[in-house]
């Protein structure tokens, strides 16, 4: 039998409010309301971008740009023309010197006593140049008494063809002894010899004088011979003393006191501190419209808050590749065409002396070419 279930009505309206009111709301599309949104900003950006991509191509038509560039400058290597134990280093890295200043001091002990013996080789020289003068002298001296004695001797000659001529006459008139005659005939003779003797002597002095002269002239020649040398013995000393070739910057020094060099020996660097420029190794296909005195901008890692003005100096007159120690032949085995670089030289406006520039730094360098 069925049982009849009776709701309480005090409990039922209590169960009616506490259920929450249904609103009924209009559901729409999702994202419909930010799709033109999306829309705008993508063609701004696509705005954007293709106004910076135009400007950024008609920059690339007016100019050139590279990142293979370095900082260059006059790099002096410290080499010794003689050899020889080291007494001084009177420089040390990095430290800033003058033209002229002494860098390094090398014993010249044994290149003093060159110079020693080549001034008295020089003296000695000198000594033999004074006796052959002398011998000169003596010679042109011989010359004249034998020219005096041909004098007399033709003075009594015929002084005695005169007694002869007498003395036959008188011989003949039976005047004179035959002895008186022959005296008078013998001095005649004695006379004659005596001429040609002095004749002789003449001759024999006269080629001493002419020997006397070319020995002047070759102590001359070593006297020249000596002073050349004594010259280069001097020489030789100065080169044990090294000084700056220039105003610069010690790098790389790796010489001690003690130590024995050998000429050609590169002892240190001297970076020049007065001038530096840029090198900047363009691309071949770069190179059509680019000319000297074009403008350029050149920004330095070292500095990236800086940029620096300069110019083109000059263009190589040939790639790279054709200064390597092993220059590529085309001719010979396989070719692949590479993109050649052409070093072009860049010189800088102005020098800031708050951002130095060194050499070997890395640069960037743009051309204005249009």
């Amino acid at each position: 039998m069925a049982t009849s279930v009776q709701h309480d009505p005090a409990v039922a309206p209590n169960q009616n409010a506490a259920q929450p009111p249904v609103v009924e709301v209009d559901e729409q599309p999702e994202g419909r309301s930010k799709r033109p949104i999306i829309l705008v900003i993508l063609a701004l950006i696509l705005l954007v971008g293709g106004y910076f991509g135009w400007q950024r191509y008609q920059f690339g038509q007016a100019h050139e740009d590279t990142d293979d560039a370095q900082v260059e400058g006059d790099v002096y290597p410290i080499i010794p023309r003689v050899g020889g134990p080291v007494l001084q280093v009177k420089v040390d890295d990095n430290q800033v010197v003058k033209k002229g200043e002494v860098l390094v001091t090398l014993d010249a002990a044994d290149y003093q006593q060159r110079v020693d013996a080549a001034q008295a080789a020089l003296a000695a020289a000198q000594a033999n140049v004074v006796a052959a003068r002398t011998s000169i002298g003596t010679a042109q001296a011989q010359v004249s008494a034998a020219r005096a004695t041909i004098g007399v001797s033709a003075a009594n000659r015929a002084r005695l063809q005169k007694d002869l001529q007498r003395s036959t006459f008188l011989r003949k008139e039976d005047i004179i002894p035959q002895s008186d005659y022959d005296a008078v005939q013998a001095n005649l003779e004695s006379t004659t010899a005596q001429r040609a003797t002095a004749e002789q002597q003449v001759r024999v002095a006269s080629q001493q004088v002419a020997s006397a002269q070319q020995q002047v002239a070759v102590a001359q020649a070593i006297v020249k011979q000596r002073q050349t040398d004594l010259n280069n013995a001097k020489l030789q000393l100065s080169y044990t003393t090294i000084v700056a070739p220039g105003d610069g910057v010690v790098s790389r020094k790796n010489v001690q006191p003690g130590q024995v060099v050998a000429p050609g020996q590169q002892l240190m660097g001297l970076v020049a501190s007065n001038r530096t420029w840029v090198v900047a190794n363009f691309k071949e296909t770069q190179l059509e419209n680019m000319k000297v005195g074009q403008p350029v901008s050149i920004e330095v890692d070292a500095y990236p808050n800086e940029e620096f003005q300069g110019h083109i100096e000059s263009l190589s007159a040939a790639t790279g590749a054709r200064f390597a120690l092993l220059p590529p032949d085309n001719s010979t085995g396989n070719f692949v065409k590479v993109t050649q670089r052409v070093p072009v030289k860049i010189a800088l406006d102005k020098v800031d002396p708050e951002h130095p520039l060194r050499a070997g730094m890395s640069v960037t360098a743009t051309v204005k070419v249009k």
